[in-house]
């Protein structure tokens, strides 16, 4: 078994809840953005059409922006003794 310091692997623990860290968190509201904020669908099959169609979108009409968003760099901090209020 080969273990993840001979890889050079680090392991990073994430706070419990960190959805700005969750890259399907981000794409989850890029999508509400595009599909479902300020508009109304009559029915569900509507509703599931126009994400869907987000979805398919992704890849094509929407890389730019998706390249962006679900770029995996995160800005790290060292733990600080002091805590201001």
């Amino acid at each position: 078994m080969v273990k993840t310091k001979e890889l050079g692997i680090g392991l990073l623990f994430l706070p419990p809840y960190s959805p700005n860290l969750n890259l399907i968190e981000r794409l989850w509201k890029f999508t509400k953005k595009q599909c479902i904020y300020n508009r109304y669908y009559e029915i569900f099959s509507q509703f599931k059409a126009a994400i869907d169609d987000c979805f398919d979108k992704v890849k094509s009409t929407f890389s730019q922006q998706v390249k962006t968003l679900l770029n995996p760099k995160f800005q790290l901090f060292e733990k600080s003794a002091n805590a201001t209020a």
